[in-house]
């Protein structure tokens, strides 16, 4: 009989994450030495980098979406799966109640968080079996913002900026490109891709997210598909979109393919995108012992060191120190590119909050407020105080269909979040006074430390992610990226990055 491993599983969720394997740190510092220092991708990439080593040092989470938790099991025959099943469960409880992983299930008719990131479907497993005597299990926390920029495409179809991709390897190359194009930083970019070539539409999506265990420096075994990788992440860089979107050099930090056989009246080209807080980690494990044997990744490529070269002179940006509630006057001297440092209260709200508000009265006074698009990971300390375990910014454009109406209704002056927002937003802005403030996706760490203190909380039926907190902050700071002038730096990326991507339209891969 099969001991206990329920530990082996916790210490492997635990280690995920809250600590990037070496080869995604080598591929983060190997970003940050591209870009020009003092740019808005360079602070960004900064800002990531601290946010790494605060997160190993706190043993906290990387990011506070830990999304949902997915293990690839490989076991030897005899193996009892309903037993480890049970032990997997017991450790992702465990680790949730310990605010290593943010509670993430929710009822999909409901929308009740069952607090525990246990329900139908929750925590994944997918098991297989091999002729090995050790138990194998890899596992992944990908976050809901870089999982809504997966997408699968079905060929032959038409693309922006690319024309036709048809069913040969010059539209999978047209496919790809595009899926890093569409993305614009909101999947907290520079990123990773796997990528599924083939099966149907369940298949080549799991084969797209298997690609993401592959170590970041190793070599695909298929020689056109290798040259294809290589390809996709030298000019996916060449569009200009950068870190959070913000514009620069680097744009994607891996692109691994695989393939499988398909029927003759699909194909499809299936892409799992990835944020830079890429957490995988995997382990071995005796099932006699119950105990880990070895950790996977954990090699990075052998640093090469390279002569310097000349880094082009950023340009000066503004840094403006304020103090909610703010003024109309404050919030209009602002302009894009602008450093904002926060101090004061700022209230959290995310999909559930801005649904509500739209047809009910806020249980607090918004004008002149800060409302900070995230999902906090929360636990209360001994004395029953809510603590601030991890606090980074979500995918702002989720919230498009309510903001502006919330804007004009309530009288806030500054929204916090990632990844932009859409022409409703940026008319309210200019017409209410308001602004937009793009914080650093996945530094939940970082952003954890600038949090004084919990004011309080509404709406904790909405579950913890979901609930509104009211925050007290301290050198808080984000960089304005829409303003109450009708400026928006995520519609000149955009603009820009497609432009560039045109000119891979007639480019031909075989």
């Amino acid at each position: 009989m099969m001991v206990s491993i329920k530990e082996a599983i916790y210490d492997l969720i635990v280690e995920t994450s809250t600590n990037l394997p070496p080869d995604v740190r080598y591929a983060i510092r190997k970003a940050k030495e591209k870009e020009d220092e003092g740019t808005r991708s360079a602070l960004a990439l900064t800002t990531i980098t601290d946010n790494i080593q605060m997160a190993e040092t706190n043993v906290s989470p990387i990011c506070q979406d830990t999304g949902l938790p997915t293990f690839i099991i490989h076991v030897p025959v005899g193996i009892n799966q309903l037993k480890l099943t049970e032990q997997i469960i017991e450790a992702v409880r465990e680790a949730t109640q310990d605010g290593k992983l943010r509670p993430n299930s929710v009822d999909s008719l409901t929308g009740k968080n069952s607090g525990d990131n246990i329900g139908i479907g929750t925590p994944v497993i997918h098991y297989e079996q091999w002729e090995k005597d050790e138990i194998e299990v890899r596992l992944i926390l990908k976050g809901g913002g870089c999982e809504n920029k997966n997408i699968q495409y079905s060929l032959p179809c038409e693309l922006p900026g690319l024309g036709r991709a048809g069913r040969d390897l010059d539209g999978i190359r047209k496919c790809i490109l595009h899926s890093v194009y569409q993305a614009q930083g909101q999947g907290c970019s520079a990123g990773f891709i796997g990528v599924g070539i083939g099966g149907d539409r369940t298949t080549g999506y799991e084969l797209a997210k298997k690609q993401l265990f592959r170590p970041v420096h190793d070599t695909n075994p298929i020689p056109e598909l290798n040259e294809l990788e290589d390809y996709i992440l030298t000019n996916a860089n060449q569009l200009g979109i950068g870190t959070m979107g913000f514009g620069g050099s680097v744009t994607l930090l891996g692109c691994k393919i695989g393939v499988m056989n398909r029927i003759p009246a699909s194909f499809f080209v299936s892409v799992a995108y990835n944020c830079w807080a890429f957490r995988r980690q995997g382990v071995t494990i005796d099932p006699q012992t119950g105990k880990i044997m070895d950790w996977l990744y954990k090699e990075a490529p052998p640093i090469q060191e390279q002569s310097p070269t000349e880094r082009k002179q950023p340009s000066s940006q503004r840094v403006i120190e304020l103090t909610t509630p703010l003024s109309e006057e404050e919030v209009r001297q602002l302009k894009v590119g602008d450093v904002v440092v926060l101090n004061g209260l700022i209230y959290t709200g995310r999909d559930a909050l801005h649904k509500y508000l739209i047809d009910h009265d806020a249980p607090v006074d918004l004008t002149d407020s800060v409302i900070y698009h995230c999902g906090p990971v929360m636990l209360k300390d001994k004395d029953g105080n809510w603590r601030v375990k991890a606090a980074g910014p979500t995918t702002s454009i989720r919230e498009e269909p309510y903001q502006a109406e919330i804007i004009k209704k309530f009288g806030v002056r500054a929204i916090i979040g990632k990844g932009g927002m859409g022409t409703k937003t940026l008319k309210a802005l200019q017409e209410h006074g308001a602004v937009y403030l793009n914080a650093i996706g996945g530094a939940a760490q970082y952003y954890a430390d600038c949090i004084t203190d919990v004011e309080g909380v509404d709406f904790l039926e909405f579950g913890i992610p979901e609930a509104m907190w009211h925050l007290n902050v301290k050198g808080f700071a984000a960089i304005v990226t829409m303003d109450a002038h009708g400026n928006s730096l995520h519609e000149d990326v955009e603009k820009t990055a497609l432009e560039k991507l045109s000119q891979f339209k007639d480019t031909v891969f075989k």
